[in-house]
């Protein structure tokens, strides 16, 4: 051991050299360890706030990118299309696949629904939709009209919904949209655009990507065009270009939609002005037959058939009595927040029989039919699959396939059965009734064989999907004008 220096173990003391008179002199100095305890209590707390600032900057400049994800994912370069790969660090994959979210509220009549998809993007490839998250609230956004404010509570609910499930790094750049339908269609322009006003306020208060038309009544066309994308979509037949397509048909409350591609140059000739629409989606264009029928969704179309005015109560409270009903049935019905006294009426004829005739007079002229849809494979949802669920035409949870012509079989047994048995659903001989021979004004042959389904690889077969990816498509091309 050097001289000078003396370790004392036991004690815990040490020694180090210091200079004393001058270079040559040197003198010893006892350190006690509860220096260093001192040091390192202010230490400790020094470096711990160093720590947290870093950690704070780091979360600053996190956020501070998310406000520019949403571009960066759907717009990687200018000219990017949805075929090519954008480069986000917020949205990449660690396969180098890009994610991104999008929220679609779709107010419908019964009903408002959110739908949360997540997205993800391989290179030079289309987006796949890799989950769905999907909640309803009823009623329907237009059941509000004369209390604006109560529309507000149901909205922020499923915006919940969507705060949940997207990852809170994404919410700047994730997509906002609600898109209303035939409900708010159908009433007064001032009632409808003060329900949207509220609808826009809410939203503009969440931390989502909010844009000034993120809030609109959907043209009944582009609801056609947009369940029609999301139908082929989910098959697969937008991947591969030039390859068949399926057509769609969606019966909702108030309004229902029929979209197909044409393969006949007679069908693009023969059909009236209105009825073909041009769309561009992942860099091809498409023509589609696509048409709204307005006044006849289901609800609506039930109270033609009785006789009743959309919006306005019966004429001096008086009973809607119609063929269509059971001929001991009295009873109320609501529908667009007016309450009907409706009745059935005693006849000599069979019931289907007088029914069909009061649904022939309602759809007469109203339907054009083209002969193109006896070759198209067609998927039908919504109403359609809930009628025919309803009577065991298909499995209610799993859907499936039948024929037309299964809908009138169905319909003359109800009718028959409500002849002498009134039963809990007074109205299934009528809505058997009208979706049987609504298909048939379009063009089915009986023979015609639909697939029902609700969902497609767990996806909702509703136009929320394709409008979604129309809305960024839209936004991408906004910010690249030049593509």
């Amino acid at each position: 051991m050097k001289k000078g220096i003396r370790y004392e173990t036991s004690r815990k003391t040490s020694y180090i050299f210091q200079p004393q008179h001058g270079p040559w002199q040197t003198r010893m100095r006892k350190i006690s360890n509860h220096g260093s305890l001192r040091v390192a209590k202010v230490a400790y707390p020094l470096g711990l706030c160093v720590g947290v600032f870093i950690y704070v900057a780091y979360i600053k400049w996190h956020r501070a990118t998310a406000t520019q994800a949403f571009f960066s994912i759907t717009r990687a370069a200018p000219g990017a299309r949805w075929g090519q790969q954008a480069h986000s660090p917020l949205g990449t994959a660690a396969d180098g696949h890009e994610v991104f979210y999008g929220i679609m509220f779709d107010a419908g009549s019964t009903g408002t629904r959110v739908h949360v998809f997540q997205f993800t993007r391989p290179p030079r490839e289309t987006p796949t939709l890799t989950h769905e998250t999907f909640k309803a609230l009823k009623p329907g956004l237009s059941a509000y009209a004369d209390d604006v404010e109560k529309s507000a509570q149901g909205i922020r609910e499923l915006l919940d919904v969507a705060k949940q499930d997207i990852p809170f790094d994404f919410w700047k750049a994730t997509p906002l949209v609600l898109k209303a339908t035939a409900g708010l269609r159908l009433l007064p322009g001032e009632k409808a655009q003060k329900l949207l006003q509220k609808v826009k306020k809410v939203f503009k208060a969440s931390p989502f990507l909010v844009g000034d038309d993120c809030v609109s009544i959907m043209n009944g066309t582009d609801e056609g065009v947009s369940a029609w994308i999301t139908i082929n979509f989910l098959t697969g037949s937008l991947k591969t270009p030039g390859g068949s397509s399926v057509g769609m048909l969606d019966l909702g409350g108030g309004s229902t939609q029929i979209a197909f591609l044409p393969r006949v140059e007679g069908t693009l000739q023969a059909s009236p002005p209105g009825y073909l629409t041009a769309l561009r989606m992942f860099n091809r264009t498409y023509k589609l037959y696509s048409y709204s029928y307005l006044g006849l969704g289901l609800m609506s179309a039930r109270l033609a058939i009785l006789g009743g005015v959309e919006g306005q109560p019966a004429k001096d409270g008086k009973e809607l009595v119609s063929p269509c009903l059971s001929p001991s049935f009295k009873g109320e019905w609501e529908h667009a927040e007016v309450t009907y006294r409706v009745s059935g009426q005693k006849a000599a004829a069979s019931l289907h029989e007088l029914c069909a005739a009061r649904v022939s007079e309602v759809l007469q002229n109203r339907v054009h039919r083209t002969e193109e849809v006896k070759h198209v494979d067609f998927y039908a949802f919504s109403y359609y699959y809930d009628l025919a669920a309803g009577v065991g035409l298909i499995d209610a949870e799993k859907g499936g396939s039948l024929v037309v012509g299964d809908f009138e079989i169905a319909a003359k047994y109800v009718c028959r059965t409500l002849e002498t048995q009134p039963q809990s659903s007074p109205f299934s001989c009528m809505d058997l009734t009208y979706v049987s021979l609504l298909l048939q004004e379009f063009g089915f042959p009986r023979s015609k064989v639909l697939k029902l389904t609700r969902k497609i690889d767990n996806v909702e077969t509703s136009w929320a999907l394709g409008a979604i990816f129309h809305y960024i498509d839209s936004l991408n091309r906004q910010k690249s004008p030049a593509s």
